[in-house]
């Protein structure tokens, strides 16, 4: 395998293209370590053993690390190590290594994102959101068939009301319709808008 190009990423990352192709990033003294200059060959199992002994265990290490540092989708955690120039290969098998002790869930994920925002947000935003993350539809349903009840939608809009600081019994038509309004653009359904706003001065 013929090394084409090594280029620097970072002061102390370089870029290392074999045969024309994208290879891997590997730091300066690494360049060293395994003879790793332009024009020149390496043999196959050199190439081997940087990949699986150097890339594929930087590949794990930094997955685990970026999901210590928060909680992440599939999708998230993918984006993020191909940002730090993982092959694609390694970085299907460093999602497997974190999957296999249990640190990458989507359905745990969804279900979380559903506990932690259902008290200020529609089913309707949320689902959005998740989707937005790269969580299936199959799993959103799960996770809010398993987590979601209906009266959340009416805690949530209460919970609106009183941060947008309304008082919605010296509140003219107009506040009243721009509420409705604001609901309504969140995905709320506006019978549970109605019904919470005609009864709030009652459970206030």
């Amino acid at each position: 395998m013929l090394v084409t190009k090594v280029e620097p990423v970072t002061k102390t990352k370089y870029r290392v293209e074999l045969d024309q192709q994208f290879a891997f990033v590997l730091y300066k003294g690494e360049l060293a370590k395994f003879g790793i200059r332009e024009m020149e060959e390496i043999p196959e199992e050199q190439y081997e053993k940087i990949r699986t002994e150097v890339i594929l265990k930087r590949a794990k290490l930094r997955a685990m690390h970026l999901l210590t540092d928060m909680a992440r989708t599939e999708r998230g955690l993918r984006e993020k190590l191909k940002q730090g120039m993982y092959p694609d290969d390694l970085i299907d098998a460093a999602i497997d290594y974190v999957k296999s002790f249990g640190y990458l869930d989507d359905n745990r994920y969804a279900e979380q994102f559903v506990e932690s925002r259902k008290g200020t947000k529609s089913k309707k935003e949320i689902r959005a959101l998740l989707l937005q993350k790269g969580i299936c539809a199959e799993k959103i349903d799960q996770a809010l068939e398993k987590c979601w009840q209906e009266e959340d939608s009416t805690e949530a809009i209460r919970a609106l009301i009183r941060k947008k600081r309304v008082d919605l019994s010296q509140a003219s038509d107009l506040e009243i319709q721009r509420l409705y309004g604001f609901f309504g653009r969140k995905g709320f359904r506006f019978e549970d808008v109605r019904q919470v706003i005609q009864n709030y001065n009652e459970n206030a």
